[in-house]
């Protein structure tokens, strides 16, 4: 039996979703102050398994700690060669990649960057954080403590981190409840 669009679930991304979308550190023209670094990582299935065609999007203060969003007090101070969103696809063996800058602290928040993660069969998007250290933090400090280095980014050569993120099973990321 083939499955018809009413027995599968999505959601389906057009490949255009994720375009141009995964380099933060160049806007109208300006390039990014800070330290520019490349998020690497897996989207993985229970059992390890990759997914295919989901989304990771993130969001994040420049390297000042400043959102580029106007609930921000600083908001007039935000770099204007950062983009803060960015969204990257995966591809066939679950992998992603995103060129950014280490975001700075701001707001007794330790540096950090907001995930979120869409794919097929998930009913809505799973939304986490990625932190570069387990550095106080109120979120990262609500994490049971055996369970918080699955938040914090793994440092590899050559200003390369790596942050894989697991759906469902025994090494799932914590992800905010909805």
């Amino acid at each position: 039996m083939i499955p018809s669009p009413i027995s599968t679930i999505g959601p389906y991304f057009p490949f255009e979703f994720a375009d141009d979308a995964c380099d933060l550190t160049s806007l109208n023209g300006a390039t990014a102050k800070g330290e520019h670094i490349t998020i690497v990582g897996k989207v993985l299935e229970e059992g390890g398994g990759p997914t295919v065609n989901s989304i990771v999007e993130i969001w994040q203060p420049d390297a000042e700690g400043i959102l580029r969003h106007p609930s921000d007090p600083r908001f007039a101070q935000a770099d204007p060669g950062f983009r803060g969103f960015g969204r990257a696809r995966t591809l066939p063996d679950g992998s992603f990649q995103l060129r950014t800058v280490i975001p700075g602290a701001g707001n007794g928040r330790a540096p950090h960057i907001n995930v979120s993660v869409m794919a097929i069969g998930l009913t809505w998007r799973y939304v986490t954080t990625l932190f570069f250290s387990e550095a106080s933090d109120p979120v990262l400090d609500c994490v049971p403590a055996g369970r918080r280095p699955l938040l914090v980014a793994k440092k590899q050569a050559d200003r390369t981190y790596r942050f894989d993120i697991q759906l469902r099973g025994e090494n799932e990321t914590p992800f905010f409840a909805d």
